[in-house]
């Protein structure tokens, strides 16, 4: 397949999206889960699941609780997932490693590179953060521990909010966003110069 019609990122129900690294095969069978769980709570219950009961609901599957015939998977899942959503806590962000441990973040990286991405994450990351400050951030942190030049090829953005909920970025979008990265880097690639400079021209 082309790398193109690959999606990493995923809607699962209107206020829940999933961000899978690993085996596509394994994030399928997980993300159909999750998509079923979510539309049976619907019918049972006529509201919506919560994010967590979500992550739950998909994460049994692995110990049998909720797999067709209730035995447990031969061998893990080969995939971890971010379960990115708003309900009535508000948002929320749950990772679940191929173990079947599922943990709240308020900043998560996932995939190859994800340490070092989680260490920046930490740093940059604060509860006060717009959400074009936190896509900005996020990217930033993706050209960095990226091999390939970011584009709208190679980039997926989902954001979610209360109003739009799931809202994928149009390559359009993504673009833009990589434009404020770039002038970001550049005004404080300029920053420094302007420093150095200071600094040469106080030790003289």
């Amino acid at each position: 397949m082309e790398s193109t019609t690959i999606e990493k990122i995923v809607e699962v129900d209107k206020h829940i999206g999933c961000a899978v690294s690993g085996l596509m095969a394994d994030s399928r069978t997980m993300i159909d889960r999750a998509r079923v769980e979510c539309q049976n709570h619907w019918f049972v219950y006529n509201e919506s699941m919560s994010v967590e009961s979500c992550a739950q609901a998909t994460i049994a599957i692995q110990f049998g609780d909720s797999d067709d015939d209730g035995a447990a998977m031969s061998r893990p899942f080969g995939v971890a997932i971010l379960f990115a959503g708003i309900d009535e806590k508000g948002p929320q962000l749950y990772h679940m490693d191929p173990s079947g441990t599922f943990v709240e973040f308020d900043a998560k990286a996932i995939g190859s590179g994800s340490e070092g991405a989680q260490q920046s994450l930490q740093e940059m990351y604060h509860r006060s953060m717009t959400l074009s400050e936190a896509t900005t951030a996020a990217l930033t942190i993706l050209k960095q521990v990226m091999e390939e030049k970011l584009n709208s090829s190679n980039v997926e953005v989902m954001t979610m909010t209360p109003t739009n909920f799931f809202h994928m970025f149009t390559k359009e979008q993504v673009e833009e966003a990589l434009k404020l990265v770039a002038i970001q880097e550049q005004s404080k690639g300029d920053l420094r110069s302007i420093v150095s400079t200071a600094e040469v021209m106080s030790i003289k």
